[in-house]
Formats: C-alpha cells, sequence, structure tokens
C-alpha cells in the first residue's frame, strides 16, 4: 500500500477517535429531560399523581408534625414528601422508578427541602416501615392488601392514609373528599394501628376477655361472679374504650398491661389489667 494511503488511513482514524465523544456527549446534552406521563407504568401501578389539595388533606387528616417521621410508598414526582417537609417534617419517598427518584430530588431542591426529603429507589415489599409515624400511599386495593400485615405489626399509633383506595375488611377510622379544585382521585382513608389487645386479661378482682378484629373489639368483664358483656369496644392506637353495663372504661394499652379510668355516672376510679398468662 502507497505510503500516503498509510497516512490517510490513520488520519480517518484519528478524527474518528476524536468525533466519537463529541457525538455521543452532544447526543447526552441534548437528550430531552424526563417528564412523567400519566398512566405510565411502573412495577405494580400505573402512575398518576394525587391532586395537591388531597395531598394536603390526607396530611392534615394524619395530624402531621414536625416531630414526624413521614414516608410516601410510590411516592412518583415527589409531591407528597416534598410537602410534608415544607410542613417541617422529615420524609422519605420509596420509589421504583429510577428516574422518578431523580425527578423527585430535582423538585425537592427547586423547592429547597433536600435536607429533609429524601428518596429512595427500592421495592415497597422490601422496606422497613418501622421507623415511620406516618405512612401515606395511593396504592391499588391488592397492593394495600399485601401491605396490610406489615402495616398492623407497626407501632400503634402509627398513622395511614390512603388516597381513594381501601383496606377491605380494615375498615378506615376516618374518610374525607375534598371538592374545590378536585376532579377525580379527592377520597383520603385514615387508619390508626391499632394496639395488640386480643385475649384474656387478669383484672384485681376479675378478669377481661377481649375479642379484636382490627380496632374493633369485643367481649367480657368479670367482676367477681358478674359477667356483662362489652359494647362500643374500640381501639385506637394505643387507647382503648369500652362500656359494660352502665360504665365506660378508658384505658391506655402498653405491651401487658393496660391502666385507665372507669367511670360510673359521676364516680371515676382507677383501672388495670394484666395480660394473662398462656
Amino acid at each position: 500500500m502507497p505510503s500516503h494511503c498509510v497516512r490517510r488511513s490513520w488520519l480517518v482514524l484519528c478524527l474518528l477517535l476524536v468525533a466519537i465523544p463529541v457525538l455521543a456527549q452532544t447526543t447526552q446534552e441534548t437528550k430531552p429531560p424526563f417528564q412523567p406521563q400519566v398512566g405510565q407504568h411502573g412495577k405494580d401501578v400505573v402512575w398518576v399523581p394525587t391532586p395537591q389539595t388531597l395531598v394536603d388533606k390526607m396530611l392534615d387528616m394524619a395530624k402531621m408534625t414536625p416531630q414526624d417521621f413521614v414516608m410516601d410508598l410510590g411516592s412518583g414526582d415527589g409531591r407528597t414528601v416534598i410537602t410534608a417537609a415544607k410542613r417541617g417534617a422529615r420524609a422519605m419517598g420509596i420509589e421504583y422508578d429510577p428516574d422518578m427518584v431523580e425527578l423527585s430530588k430535582q423538585n425537592a431542591a427547586k423547592e429547597g427541602v433536600s435536607d429533609k426529603a429524601e428518596f429512595v429507589k427500592a421495592d415497597l415489599f422490601e422496606t422497613d416501615f418501622s421507623k415511620a409515624t406516618v405512612i401515606t400511599m395511593f396504592l391499588l386495593p391488592d397492593i394495600n392488601l399485601r401491605l396490610r400485615p406489615k402495616i398492623l405489626d407497626l407501632k400503634p399509633g402509627t398513622r395511614i392514609v390512603s388516597n381513594t383506595f381501601t383496606m377491605e375488611a380494615w375498615v378506615a377510622d376516618e374518610t374525607a373528599t375534598v371538592g374545590n379544585d378536585c376532579a377525580t382521585w379527592c377520597t383520603a382513608l385514615l387508619w390508626i394501628v391499632p394496639a395488640k389487645a386480643d385475649g384474656v386479661w387478669t383484672l384485681p378482682d376479675g378478669e377481661l376477655a377481649l375479642t379484636q378484629n382490627f380496632q374493633m373489639v369485643s367481649g367480657t368483664i368479670r367482676l367477681g361472679s358478674d359477667s356483662t358483656p362489652i359494647t362500643d369496644g374500640r381501639l385506637r392506637g394505643e387507647e382503648i374504650s369500652f362500656t359494660a353495663g352502665n360504665t365506660k372504661y378508658i384505658g391506655r394499652v402498653n405491651g401487658t398491661t393496660i391502666e385507665g379510668t372507669a367511670t360510673t355516672g359521676a364516680t371515676s376510679a382507677k383501672w388495670r389489667a394484666s395480660r394473662a398468662a398462656k
């Protein structure tokens, strides 16, 4: 091969080696920024944003304060986490789509809350929720049901708020619908994780037998030889309340003990029960 051809080949090769990185950089620079599309598919659900008015309502129903740690399951573009952070709480979004995670971080930076708003690419079913005091979500009913056992094992008093979708047999403690500029997906449902009160409890002069169905409780109280069915039994976090005959009982479940006040007419007295050994 003539020497001038060799020189020409080397020149072409050198130009290509220089041009390829430049072309790659140009392609990367001109790539349009990620824009989420309503209805785009995720791992378990499609993405539909929660209206901002409902985000505000959900956090209001949870009575969120700056002392709370909020976790949003399937955090999408980050709006719920960012709203919680702007109200002073620490908040974390769990999102499987890495593009959504990056978008959320950018949105948090624009709102000046990157120090309080964290976003993690993770699978909901492999995530530890135990540090959360408030959990928000906009998931399908079947996913809510799959998460329900895990949620019920959280610390009593943890507040769970869902956009629209229920927990089926676990009836919400509160439900609210917003209007104004909210056209779709406008209902919020609140659950408060109940303490575990099911079983037999020993009283100084008798026995309290409770059957628990989520936050609802039924059963009987025996004082001496008299046994009375309880009515209006309910748990709200650690707080338990029920009526037996003419007496209204209110107490706090603390693991193996319940302590509270029993009121009959104008007379009140302290009461205490201990979980009976199995």
